[in-house]
């Protein structure tokens, strides 16, 4: 629906200082509450970048937001464009990003259990983005602070400002478009060829699963050299059989736990893959992060893990 100025003015107490939830690129966030008692997030871009670029990555947010409904997105609820103004409207998701909840930041710390459920519910968002629309959509920009929790730390994937959609299988096999995302989650084959397919969100998505076991950012400016890039250090420990010196020193080690981690890794390990081909779908990320929960779940029903060596060998003849 298309909202007034007056309506989002008055939702948000006139853009109080107070209502502000959020700050990024494209502009400031608040909470608000509509007449009828909904609570929403306002999304109001900075009037100090308006220009030919801004517009198409709204209209593009728009386009994209109108025709997805999942469980594991957050709701778009309304837009409103003009008066010198561009705003989004979406449902308010009230429990802060995934990347507060590992920085500590709501009082403690996620255990192994919620990041798995994150990590199913972010796979199962990205594969109805790729799989289950009218035309495939690529986000882009999946990461840990795109990622919202609700009250029960249920993920709903955010912000679609450099979403697009795909090519079918009746056009090109891949898109060259201008770079966009975040330093440290971008497709490193993305970056050479300017070719973006869903398998570039596949990338992002295995430095997310590092950044969820670890509880590191993907990149630590501040750690020795060796430790700076987040995947690059993770992957070294798990390859080497130093796995759980990965693993966040806020989740409880047990062996179930050295088990998950095992798999977690070698899942983000895949997902990392060098080139897109090498790379599992969307779909079998989901598949194989369900194994996990369940084997971890009930350790009793676990098939025999998949060898690391020969994944190893697999990954460095890449």
């Amino acid at each position: 629906m298309k909202f007034s100025m007056g309506e989002i003015r008055k939702a948000s107490n006139n853009f109080s200082p107070s209502l502000k939830i959020g700050q990024g690129g494209f502009g400031t966030v608040y909470k608000g509450t509509l007449e009828d008692g909904t609570v929403i997030a306002i999304k109001r871009a900075k009037k100090s970048v308006y220009d030919n670029h801004l517009g198409t990555e709204f209209q593009s947010e728009i386009r994209i937001l109108a025709r997805v409904e999942h469980l594991n997105l957050v709701r778009f609820l309304g837009y409103l464009e003009g008066q010198d103004e561009r705003i989004v409207v979406v449902e308010y998701v009230p429990n802060g990003t995934l990347r507060e909840h590992l920085d500590g930041l709501h009082g403690s710390y996620l255990d192994l259990a919620a990041r798995l459920d994150i990590a199913i519910d972010v796979a199962h968002a990205i594969t109805y983005l790729h799989m289950y629309t009218d035309h495939p959509i690529i986000h882009r920009d999946i990461k840990s602070s795109n990622i919202l929790l609700n009250e029960n730390l249920r993920a709903k994937v955010a912000d679609f400002g450099f979403a697009r959609l795909g090519a079918t299988e009746a056009e090109v096999t891949h898109i060259s478009t201008q770079v966009k995302g975040t330093a440290g989650y971008l497709d490193p084959e993305y970056l050479r060829t300017y070719q973006l397919t869903e398998k570039s969100d596949v990338y992002s998505f295995g430095v997310l699963l590092v950044e969820l076991i670890s509880g590191r950012r993907p990149i630590e400016p501040k750690r020795e050299l060796k430790e700076r890039i987040t995947t690059k250090w993770a992957m070294k420990k798990f390859m080497d059989g130093n796995a759980v010196e990965a693993l966040d020193k806020n989740i409880l080690r047990n062996p179930a736990t050295n088990l998950v981690l095992e798999r977690f890794l070698e899942l983000a390990l895949q997902c990392l893959a060098p080139t897109k081909q090498g790379r599992p779908s969307m779909r079998r990320c989901a598949e194989i992060l369900w194994s996990i929960r369940k084997d971890y779940r009930d350790p009793s029903s676990s098939d025999s893990f998949p060898q690391r060596a020969q994944l190893r060998k697999h990954f460095l003849t890449q």
